[in-house]
């Protein structure tokens, strides 16, 4: 069954991972890399943005609030209020084996915190 186009308001990870992010005025982030599910309650808390760097080389990973992305069907991509500025101070690591919510249980909480979500 081809689940490309579709009305449902669920969608499928892999089909989320690589999509588009903009900033409210239309600016391109860059892509989703990765969804962080919580274990126990099985919700989404944070999209992980792939940013920086050139040709995936030096790029680094921010994550970032689900409840802060918007999905648009005009773009075909999530909006957050966000500009690039901001992603400087932004909580963020370098594409490792081990991510820092693998390891540090805090590490969600302090990006919500840096947020104000």
């Amino acid at each position: 069954m081809d689940t490309t186009t579709t009305s449902s308001d669920t969608i499928c990870s892999d089909k989320v991972e690589g999509t588009a992010v903009y900033n409210d005025t239309g600016n391109k982030l860059g892509t989703i890399d990765s969804l962080m599910i919580d274990k126990r309650s099985g919700q989404v808390r944070h999209a992980v943005l792939e940013f920086g760097g050139f040709l995936g080389l030096g790029t680094d990973r921010y994550p970032l609030p689900w409840s802060m992305l918007k999905y648009d069907t005009d773009r075909d991509g999530y909006v957050v209020p966000l500009d690039k500025s901001r992603l400087n101070d932004a909580p963020r690591y370098p594409l490792t084996d081990r991510s820092p919510f693998t390891t540090d249980a805090g590490y969600g909480e302090r990006v919500n915190n840096f947020y104000g979500y």
